[in-house]
């Protein structure tokens, strides 16, 4: 177990405040199929702030302990969504999770999100779940001319679909559902959410397309309301509640 140790930085005479740092340990799940067909976890004790994030420990490791370590990021601030992974076995934004707020006395564990098959390390194939997306047309569908005009609409209309824009497509939603664990065909809450996004958009006319696409045996009826999906995202959306809209839609027609 790892036990944080505070370090004293700084010159107190020269005019710097001492900076406190813990000793922490990162388990992480390594897998490697060149090298073996199993995954193994593997210890990583570094030194670092606690109110710095599980990414700038993952940076730290692979720039200074092991390059050989594999995680997907980009923007670093919450937006790309491309940092998704488990950690202590929830999913969570690695550029979001403050070290300090996961129990850095403890070994932090951090592994790749299921449901997905992994490629290496903490990246997994993304290709089924974008597929899954592609599939619920998530655009604008339109008909007749083009407008020679903007196409119009009131804040209400725009309210009543404004949750299901904030989705950035980390997969977090998706890779906490028991369903899609079990059944990788299920389209899963991300694809769900961006299609309510459009299907109750009132600038489209794909609506019933969609609701048709989502009536599949592998669609939105597959949704068992474990709630996992709205705990998981990063963002706050509250994915259980898109879904049962879209089941509400399906029964109904109408949105």
């Amino acid at each position: 177990m790892a036990t944080p140790t505070l370090e004293k930085t700084g010159n107190a005479e020269a005019g710097f405040a001492d900076t406190p740092y813990i000793t922490a340990t990162f388990r992480i799940r390594r897998f490697n199929p060149e090298v073996s067909d199993e995954a193994q976890w593997q210890d990583f004790q570094i030194s670092i702030d606690p109110k710095e994030r599980v990414l700038d420990a993952l940076h730290k490791i692979k720039w200074e302990l092991d390059g050989t370590l594999t995680f997907r990021r980009s923007c670093a601030h919450g937006i790309c969504g491309s940092d998704a992974m488990r950690i202590n076995g929830k999913n969570r934004l690695a550029c979001k999770t403050l070290i300090k707020d996961i129990n850095p006395e403890k070994p932090i564990l951090v592994e790749a999100i299921k449901g997905l098959t992994v490629l290496k390390d903490l990246v997994v194939d993304m290709d089924p779940f974008f597929q899954a997306y592609r599939d619920v047309m998530p655009f604008l569908v339109t008909k007749g001319n083009e407008p020679t005009r903007e196409r119009l609409q009131s804040p209400e209309d725009r309210e009543r679909f404004d949750d299901t824009t904030k989705c950035i497509l980390c997969a977090a939603c998706t890779s906490s559902c028991p369903v899609f664990w079990n059944d990788g065909q299920y389209f899963g809450p991300a694809a769900i959410v961006n299609a309510h996004r459009f299907i109750f958009d009132s600038r489209d006319e794909g609506g019933e397309q969609r609701l048709e696409i989502l009536n599949d045996r592998d669609g939105v009826w597959r949704c068992r309301t474990t709630f996992n999906c709205t705990d998981a995202c990063p963002r706050g959306i509250e994915v259980t509640k898109a879904i049962q809209e879209v089941k509400r839609a399906l029964i109904t027609r109408r949105f």
